[in-house]
């Protein structure tokens, strides 16, 4: 038997009997829209719920990660697919995915239940949404199993602990005190002569390079604060004028400000002609100038000459040997 799968039988058969509302509410519906919907959809409240059930068994077992979390029996076949845990021979704990047509393909499939017991090619199953509303247990052959999810082979990577091996820092009342070796096996590093490093200068040496590297840092801060501004930057307002910091500057004697008002006030918007209305005056003109030719004597005797000449050149090409 799978052993994440007898998990999974343990929480299902103390639900056996349960029984969907009217009107096609169940809790494991309701407990999916609140728990695993990013949204908190309340379709899921009152949907198909064979899935949805499985995904609440595996979390009151506790094996959400080996039995995955899905409404959609599809995506859940193939997720077991993508992992590398799925297969078609029946086992007790194992998740059974059907397509009632028999097609055999995995993106026909319509429910899900999963296996009690195996006797021959025959399944026994507990599955939700059984017959249509109930969870509860039932007697199916193979032929319309698309194929099995086996939890206990999804392989789940846990995290290592990692120890802190780094002690606190030394203070300076401590500075020159004798080393304390925590860790008996080991040893000092030693110098090229052989000799121990005194730990005294090794935490003068740490020292002198913090204030080494914070004069640094202040060096560049002045530095980058001198280069800065002392004047605030020109602001652009929406309409396209600047705010300058400066004092503006003076007018001619002979031009005041309300002159300048008063020739912004004057400025006229010129009337814009569309483009249609272009072309229809072009037509009209164009159509006025040659509306004369239609009643015109001599036009009508160009136009019989052309049309004889059209004729001829016709009937030549028609008596002429090879062109038919």
């Amino acid at each position: 038997m799978d052993p994440i799968g007898k998990k999974l039988l343990d929480v299902a058969q103390k639900q056996l009997g349960y029984t969907e509302h009217g009107s096609g509410y169940t809790k494991f519906g309701d407990w999916y829209a609140k728990n695993v919907d990013g949204d908190h959809d309340s379709y899921f409240k009152t949907a198909p719920w064979c899935d949805m059930f499985l995904a609440w068994a595996a979390d009151k077992a506790g094996v959400t990660e080996q039995a995955g979390q899905f409404a959609s029996t599809v995506d859940h076949a193939k997720w077991f697919k993508d992992h590398d845990a799925w297969g078609h021979t029946p086992e007790p704990g194992a998740l059974v995915f059907y397509d009632w047509s028999g097609s055999g393909d995995i993106d026909q499939i319509d429910h899900v239940g999963i296996v009690e017991k195996v006797d021959g090619h025959t399944l026994h199953t507990i599955e939700g949404n059984a017959d249509g509303y109930k969870l509860m247990r039932k007697t199916r052959s193979m032929d319309e199993v698309v194929g099995f999810g086996y939890p206990g082979k999804i392989h789940v990577t846990e995290a290592k602990y990692t120890p802190k091996h780094a002690a606190p820092a030394t203070t300076v009342d401590k500075v020159g005190a004798p080393a304390t070796t925590t860790h008996t096996h080991e040893e000092q590093h030693s110098g090229p002569a052989g000799e121990q490093l005194p730990a005294q200068d090794v935490v003068l040496g740490g020292i002198l390079a913090i204030v080494l590297c914070g004069t640094v840092a202040l060096a560049a801060g002045r530095a980058a604060a001198a280069k800065a501004p002392t004047t605030p930057p020109i602001r652009v307002r929406k309409r396209g004028k600047h705010h300058r910091p400066s004092t503006p500057v003076a007018l001619p004697a002979d031009v005041t400000p309300a002159d300048l008002d008063a020739a912004d006030a004057g400025t006229t918007v010129m009337p814009a002609l569309s483009l249609a209305a272009a072309h229809e005056a072009e037509d009209r003109e164009f159509w006025g100038r040659i509306a004369h030719l239609e009643e015109d004597k001599e036009l009508a005797f160009w136009n019989s000459l052309h049309a004889e000449a059209t004729d001829s050149a016709t009937d030549e090409y028609a008596t002429t040997p090879g062109f038919r």
